[in-house]
């Protein structure tokens, strides 16, 4: 075989391989697509059958368990009040009574007397990422000139930096439950220290809600055991 044959011997193994690589790489693309097609039909099948009461086991959800409720909102999706505003009141008719709404930005706090006014049944909270920051800024500032001049180093205990944080009025309930509305599968900055046994939940996008969704999220969290350790 001469230098030319190599060449398009090597020339030709390598198109088929990149072929192969692409073909395998849209079938994978594909099957992914149609399972994620067929999942969210179910999901909001599923949906409908619990919104109209054709699961019974749903119909003995007892949403005092849910002591107080984080919802957590994409900041993008946050601008979008009167779909906060319906969250809020299938929230209300479920039987939930304390909510605490976030988002990084603040959007929903600069709206809350829209809110509040619309969802007078609840007992609502508004919270962002700056409340975090400087929350950990001023107790951190408090405890520091509080034992700058003591003899004895003290030893940073939770209740210690609990009671901190309630003095600079940044302490709270922790949620049972955080429900997170957007794209990102995560808390977006909600205050980590009112986190520590709370579950999360994420429900997709803010304008793809369902109210059979909201009900199943509480009622599957009414009925888990949390181990909260020793």
């Amino acid at each position: 075989m001469d230098l030319r044959e190599k060449y398009l011997h090597s020339y030709w193994l390598t198109k088929v391989a990149s072929f192969a690589a692409i073909l395998l790489w849209n079938i994978l693309h594909f099957l992914v697509t149609i399972w994620y097609w067929v999942n969210d039909g179910v999901h909001m099948l599923e949906s409908y059958l619990i919104t109209y009461g054709l699961f019974q086991k749903y119909k003995s959800l007892d949403p005092s368990k849910v002591r107080y409720l984080a919802i957590v909102v994409e900041s993008e999706e946050a601008h979008q009040i009167s779909e906060v505003i319906k969250l809020l009141h299938w929230v209300a008719d479920i039987g939930v009574k304390h909510v605490c709404l976030y988002d990084m930005e603040g959007v929903l706090k600069k709206s809350q007397e829209s809110i509040i006014a619309e969802c007078n049944l609840l007992n609502l909270e508004f919270v962002s990422l700056t409340d975090g920051k400087e929350g950990v800024v001023e107790a951190a500032n408090l405890l520091f000139l509080k034992y700058k001049d003591g003899g004895d180093k003290p030893k940073f205990t939770e209740p210690l930096l609990d009671e901190a944080l309630g003095l600079v009025g940044c302490s709270g309930p922790d949620p049972d439950l955080l429900l997170n509305y957007g794209p990102a599968r995560c808390h977006l900055g909600f205050p980590a220290w009112r986190m520590r046994y709370t579950e999360i939940v994420h429900m997709g996008y803010l304008k793809s809600k369902k109210y059979g969704s909201l009900i199943k999220a509480i009622y599957r969290f009414t009925t888990i055991r949390q181990n909260y350790g020793t």
